[in-house]
């Protein structure tokens, strides 16, 4: 009987053990701690299947224990084994409670900052769930049981959720309309931007256009034009501009057609002109400026390939070519207009033709068209500016109408004044000529008699004419004029005498930038330094019957000092000092109108022989540009920038700053 017992005694403390160890995981997984998710519920019930699991497996073993009755030493054995393996399931199980107990730590501790441990609320409760005690006992005090208390913040919680959802929502919507209304704004900000940026491109394109313009007419005026400026010329008077007329002054236009320049050209000049058609193709924007340059690119492109193949091609070919031009040549650009369409037609009939004869003969008709619709814009250039040339002269004629009138109403008026004088002076007794109206005679005031006999035969074949003559001559040639509305413009001798260059707009350039240097406050220690060395041995240029040679401007400066050396200082002091010897130079040569800018001006220095003190500094740039020397002290120069050396080419002046370098001794 009492071995019967102490095994069901065993079993029930077990049991009980079991029981306590499943309460107390049940407790914990119902203060499950706050913050926890579905997550932690799906682990927990898994927890929970796995030991419901276990504990009906070790009550399925200690039955089947039991049904076998037997109790001898196997089964003290046995019992042994099994209270082993009890301890070792609650040792597992407290492992793996302590594992949960730290995993929840863990979490909480995630989700906030502090920790059971650590926080400044000093709650060693702070990873578990909160219950509001207070809130409990007032619900019960007012009759809501466990089930209603529920059920209530159940429904608050849900209500909660639903306006969180909304908030969400809506906050979601805000934020969409916000990137819609900034990506819009973007967009606005983006197309102000484009169209900004097309109004400088246009604005920078109209001003390089009118700079391309402005240097046609410069090298026209300084005899150095190009193919080009020629053309740029004509075109300007498409269209009659008002405030273009003073600055057109001395230019005239060439009276045959634009297509016609090809005739004088080299190969490579006409691909010269063909690149400077491109370039003022691409800065156009009139239409019938575009229209011109496209139809003057037509010509060019065929005059460039005859001059590839004018060697390769026969007299076969050259006949054929030859009977084409006299066929299309003096046609209208309408005439030439239906022979295309003949000739397009023929080509797609499918007929049995001379193919190439044809497309050869189209091609050269697309050439004609061109020429055409190019003469009859040249007339319509010629007879804009014949008509600025009429109102010019017009304006001039009125001009000196006024002025003539004005001065032969104020000599009336100054006759009629001193007939009143006289009148006057007469009637009361004095005589009719005052000293104080008319200059006392002298005998300078006549010319002198020459005897006839005396002069060249050339000058006694001139007409004799006397004073009364010549006063009526003249008044008859004053009434013609006032009577006339037309003056021709006299035509100017050119003196034989030398005169000054015109100022073109390079020296304008050059002047602009001398001024700006010249401007610049000279240093104690230095001076000017414009002396020009000539050069012995002049350079030929190959581009001399291109471009007119002329020398560049500049403005020099040359740094000098006192070197207390050993021997001044002995033998000098401040209020006698030394002379002053060379330090360095600083040359600044101007070069604004440089045919090849992407090429910069250099230098170099030609040691001349039998003077070992000085040297001659070349300066040379390329054209239009003479090349220019100066002689400079013959000493070591100092290449570091700290020093003040500098050498750059920039806004059309080259500037070449270098001091000497001092030695000094030690001892």
């Amino acid at each position: 009987m009492a071995r019967h017992r102490s095994p069901s005694a065993a079993y029930n403390r077990e049991r009980e053990d079991g029981h306590r160890d499943s309460h107390t995981t049940d407790d914990n997984r119902k203060s499950p701690p706050s913050g926890t998710g579905d997550h932690d519920r799906d682990d927990r019930s898994r927890h929970r299947h796995v030991r419901e699991t276990e504990d009906a497996d070790d009550h399925s073993r200690r039955r089947k224990d039991r049904s076998t009755g037997g109790y001898g030493e196997g089964d003290q054995k046995d019992r042994k084994r099994k209270r082993d393996k009890s301890e070792e399931r609650r040792a597992r199980r407290a492992e793996k409670k302590r594992i949960r107990e730290e995993e929840e730590v863990r979490r909480v501790a995630e989700l906030s900052v502090y920790s059971a441990t650590d926080n400044p609320f000093h709650d060693v409760h702070l990873g578990q769930q909160f219950r509001w005690h207070k809130k409990a006992e007032k619900e019960r005090k007012q009759g809501l049981s466990l089930g209603e208390a529920q059920r209530r913040d159940a429904v608050r919680k849900q209500e909660a959720k639903e306006e969180l959802e909304r908030l969400n929502r809506r906050r979601a919507a805000r934020e969409v309309e916000q990137r819609l209304r900034e990506e819009e704004e973007i967009k606005m900000q983006r197309l102000a931007e484009s169209a900004q940026m097309s109004d400088w491109i246009a604005k920078d394109g109209e001003f390089q256009l009118q700079q391309e313009r402005t240097r046609a007419a410069i090298r026209i005026k300084e005899k150095r034009a190009k193919a080009i400026d020629f053309l740029a010329l004509n075109l300007r008077y498409v269209h009659a501009v008002k405030g273009e007329e003073e600055v057109d002054a001395g230019l005239e236009i060439d009276l045959d057609e634009p297509y016609n320049i090809f005739d004088n050209l080299s190969p490579d000049q006409v691909e010269e002109l063909h690149d400077d058609i491109e370039r003022y193709l691409s800065l156009e924007d009139s239409d019938i400026n575009i229209d011109f340059w496209t139809n003057m690119m037509v010509v060019c492109k065929d005059r460039l390939d005859r001059n590839r193949d004018s060697q390769r091609m026969g007299e076969a070919a050259a006949a054929v070519e030859t009977d084409i031009n006299l066929l299309l040549s003096g046609k209208s650009y309408e005439h030439l207009a239906a022979l295309q369409k003949q000739i397009q037609a023929k080509l797609a009939s499918g007929e049995p033709v001379d193919t190439d004869y044809w497309e050869n003969l189209l091609k050269k008709l697309l050439v004609w068209k061109a020429k055409a619709k190019l003469k009859s814009l040249h007339e319509v250039i010629v007879r804009n500016r014949l008509e600025q040339l009429r109102k010019r002269q017009r304006d001039e004629a009125l001009q000196a109408q006024e002025e003539l009138l004005a001065g032969v109403a104020q000599s009336a008026v100054r006759g009629t004044a001193d007939t009143r004088v006289i009148v006057s002076a007469t009637a009361q007794g004095e005589p009719e000529i005052s000293g104080q109206y008319v200059e006392p005679y002298d005998r300078s005031m006549s010319p002198t008699l020459i005897d006839i006999t005396k002069l060249r035969s050339d000058d006694r074949e001139f007409d004799i004419v006397t004073e009364r003559n010549e006063t009526r001559t003249l008044l008859e040639q004053r009434r013609a004029v006032t009577a006339s509305r037309y003056v021709p413009k006299a035509t100017q001798a050119v003196p034989q005498v030398e005169t000054p260059e015109v100022t073109s707009g390079a020296d304008v350039a050059s002047e602009a930038l001398y001024r700006a240097e010249a401007e610049r406050e000279l240093d104690e220690e230095e001076e000017l330094f414009n002396l020009e060395e000539d050069i012995a041995q002049p350079t030929s240029y190959n581009w001399e019957d291109k471009y007119r040679p002329r020398k560049p401007r500049y403005f020099n400066r040359v740094h000098t000092g006192y070197e207390w050396n050993k021997y001044n200082q002995t033998h000098y002091d401040v209020d006698n000092p030394p002379p002053k010897v060379v330090q360095g130079y600083k040359f600044n040569i101007f070069y604004p109108d440089l045919i090849d800018k992407s090429k910069a001006p250099t230098y170099k220095i030609v040691k001349v022989p039998g003077n070992e003190d000085t040297v001659l500094l070349y300066f040379s740039a390329g054209p239009p540009y003479e090349d220019i020397a100066f002689r400079i002290v013959n000493r070591e120069w100092e290449f570091s920038h700290k020093r003040g050396f500098r050498s750059s080419f920039d806004r059309g002046c080259l500037s070449l700053w270098f001091n000497f370098r001092r030695n000094f001794y030690r001892k």
